[in-house]
């Protein structure tokens, strides 16, 4: 059948022609762009092994491709780096370190897409940094490392300086930092630190700041900021091994990032308990030490990283195991209630360790056997028992001690009981109170209430071996003892008295008195003279006795005898040499007076205070040669060959000896100048005053000088006298 008109396409055929059709008009409505700068680099002046950076970016359509030349060529070098960024439509060009003249260039940024290409250039100077001008910027402070826990503000810090003030930039992995595109979350502070609020990981890196004005740019050090979360908390501890004084653990991480350490914290379940911590522990197991037995735990874990520790875990309880008893029952006490039969009691050791199971009561009519052949009476279930079939009028001594499952603890101390109806038990809770340097006090309890207690008596000794002495008193609960030694220890017993007769003695307790000053002074004081302004003081300590305590050292005090030539003396206060160690038994006083008496005394001294002085010792400096010259010399011309010299001797604080004479010096003079070797003439008394020099030339001048001297040689000559003879 034969149709007319236009021919008809088919549905098939349709389809793609419109995919077309569309496509076209897509197409020309999206217009093309060849690229454009969105930003330019500037020209930089760098310091020699400095850094410097250009930034480029630029928009287009197609998107363009930015990238850097030198001198027509793409940069390559291990200093030169290129740092893309904006899916390369921007690149960084750095330069790291600079060196001149080979990085002094023109460097061209290049950006090309389909459309078209486009360059800008910007250029590079670097100065030495002993050339540069007194304006280039300078980095005062720098940013440092930080780590910062997520969410938590981030500030890095930036200071600089220069003429011009310079404008700070920011780099981060060195690439350009925009507050403006943070939608105010990165802020510049005006002192030109960055703070960054609400810190994410992506704000993790690495942080350089640029200062730089027309002189030039300046880059800081390099500082990371590192973004952490504080750890989440592990999984719950798991026990795995328990002893009596031990637990081990076992736990998860709990934690996909890295865990610096761990820290445990244990406590026993108790209301009072606080935890204990153990630290810087690197894996996931570790045994905890140094716990009670049979004590109930409760443990848990924590995680730390370079922001801080997490929270803890879930806490799990464990029991520590059993162990023989650590103290041995307390309050142990006797009681004869018939002939031949005591009653003993006591109370649960402090550190049972466990559950008790039972008790031993040890018992011996002598004490100096061994343990193996002392009498044993098993108790289960109490703390008080029976023990019969004793021997009446004898002395029993008496131990306890518990048992656990695992074991028997330690012995009580002894006490010790008569098998005498009526006779007093053994005072109980026997104690030491208040001690002083001269006296002790004794505390305690009687055994049981309404024995018809009438006396006590106390024995005591000075050490084990001492020689014993008794005190005998009324009722009471406490006695001061007193007129001891200091620093001694006492040993002490007692007894209780009734009308039945003396009871048993407590076992000894010991106690040292306090120390005292010392009661005597050093011994055997002596004093030698090493030169003319030292002495060397030697002693030996107090007597033992007389020490009162552990010495601490010496004290040394001299004082000059009668007045002296510096103003001290008797009526002066004594010079006091340093504290002297108590190891030392002699000083050396120096910086004396010369040929001078001293008074030297010396005490010891405790902790607690210096004792009383040695009696003074009187010693004396050695000589040395006169310190002045003769005072008052005159000369008298007695005729033309002789002369009479006179003189006063020096102060006895200037003589620094035994005048032993004096020596005239003369001289001929002509012209100022003298003639030939001095003569001397020697008058060996002490007490001279005067001299006669004859067989002198008539009408001549002389030149006379005069000097004392004692053993140790001459000493310094009096000022010259001119004199004339008279003429023949």
């Amino acid at each position: 059948m034969a149709t007319s008109g236009a021919p008809r396409l088919s549905l098939p055929l349709l389809l793609p022609v419109t995919t077309l059709l569309l496509s076209l008009l897509l197409t020309s409505s999206h217009a093309l762009s060849p690229p454009r700068f969105t930003k330019v680099p500037v020209d930089q002046i760098g310091v020699s092994g400095g850094v410097v950076s250009f930034v480029c970016q630029a928009t287009g359509d197609p998107k363009p491709r930015v990238s850097w030349n030198k001198k027509g060529k793409k940069v390559n070098s291990q200093r030169i780096e290129t740092i893309e960024f904006d899916e390369g439509a921007g690149a960084v060009l750095r330069i790291q370190p600079l060196r001149a003249p080979r990085d002094e260039n023109i460097y061209e940024c290049v950006a090309e897409n389909s459309e078209g290409e486009i360059t800008v250039n910007a250029k590079l100077s670097i100065i030495r940094e002993d050339l540069l001008p007194p304006g280039f910027p300078n980095i005062d402070m720098g940013p440092q490392l930080k780590v910062v826990e997520r969410t938590r503000t981030a500030t890095m810090l930036c200071a600089a300086s220069g003429n011009p003030d310079p404008e700070i930039t920011w780099y981060k992995d060195f690439l350009p930092i925009d507050p403006s595109a943070s939608n105010g979350r990165i802020k510049q502070l005006r002192s030109g630190a960055l703070q960054i609020e609400n810190s994410e990981e992506t704000d993790q890196g690495k942080y350089e700041c640029v200062a730089s004005n027309v002189e030039g740019v300046r880059y800081s050090s390099p500082a990371n900021l590192y973004v952490r979360a504080l750890p989440k908390p592990p999984g719950t501890p798991v026990v795995t091994e328990t002893t009596a004084t031990s637990v081990t653990i076992t736990w998860d991480s709990g934690n996909p990032d890295p865990v610096t350490y761990y820290i445990i914290q244990y406590r026993a379940k108790s209301p009072d308990s606080k935890y204990e911590t153990v630290d810087d522990i690197t894996t996931t197991r570790y045994s905890i030490g140094g716990l009670y037995p049979n004590t109930e735990y409760e443990i848990r874990v924590s995680a730390v990283n370079t922001i801080g520790q997490g929270p803890p875990s879930e806490p799990v309880e464990t029991r520590t195991g059993e162990q023989a008893p650590a103290s041995p029952p307390r309050n142990i006490q006797a009681q004869i209630i018939s002939q031949n039969t005591m009653m003993v009691r006591w109370e649960e050791p402090e550190e049972p360790n466990g559950q008790i199971k039972g008790y031993r009561v040890y018992y011996t009519m002598d004490d100096s056997q061994p343990m193996s052949l002392w009498q044993i009476h098993n108790v289960q279930d109490s703390i008080i028992t029976t023990i019969q079939s004793l021997v009446p009028q004898e002395t029993y001594t008496i131990k306890v001690l518990a048992f656990t499952s695992v074991g028997d603890g330690p012995f009580s101390e002894p006490i010790h009981v008569k098998v005498l109806q009526g006779v007093p038990g053994q005072p109980s809770k026997f104690q030491v109170g208040a001690v002083s340097d001269t006296s002790i006090e004794l505390t305690w309890e009687p055994a049981y209430e309404k024995e018809g207690i009438i006396n006590y008596e106390l024995r005591y000794s000075e050490g084990s071996f001492g020689t014993q002495m008794k005190k005998t008193f009324g009722p009471t609960s406490s006695y001061v003892v007193e007129g001891l030694r200091p620093n001694t220890e006492y040993h002490f017993s007692l007894a209780a008295i009734s009308n039945k007769g003396i009871g048993a003695f407590t076992n000894d307790i010991s106690q040292k008195t306090l120390q005292a000053k010392p009661s005597a002074p050093p011994q055997d004081i002596k004093c030698s003279s090493t030169s003319s302004t030292t002495l060397l003081v030697s002693w030996r300590p107090p007597p033992l006795e007389s020490q009162n305590g552990d010495l601490a050292g010496y004290r040394v005090r001299y004082q000059v005898v009668g007045p002296s030539e510096g103003g001290g003396g008797d009526d002066g206060e004594p010079t006091e040499e340093p504290t002297v160690p108590a190891t030392e038994e002699q000083v050396l006083l120096q910086r004396l007076e010369k040929w001078t008496q001293y008074h030297v005394t010396v005490s010891a001294f405790t902790a607690i205070g210096p004792g009383p002085e040695s009696e003074p010792l009187v010693c004396r400096t050695d000589e040395d040669v006169p310190g002045a010259p003769p005072r008052r010399v005159e000369v008298e011309v007695l005729n033309s060959t002789a002369l009479k010299v006179m003189w006063r001797s020096m102060t006895p604080g200037k003589q620094h000896g035994q005048i032993r004479g004096y020596q005239v010096h003369y001289v001929r003079v002509e012209n100022g100048e003298s003639r030939g070797l001095p003569l001397i003439k020697d008058v060996m008394l002490a007490d001279a005053q005067e001299m006669v020099i004859g067989g002198l030339k008539p009408d001549t001048t002389y030149s006379i000088t005069v000097a004392a001297y004692t053993t140790k040689g001459d000493g310094a000559r009096s000022k010259p006298k001119l004199v004339v003879t008279k003429g023949a």
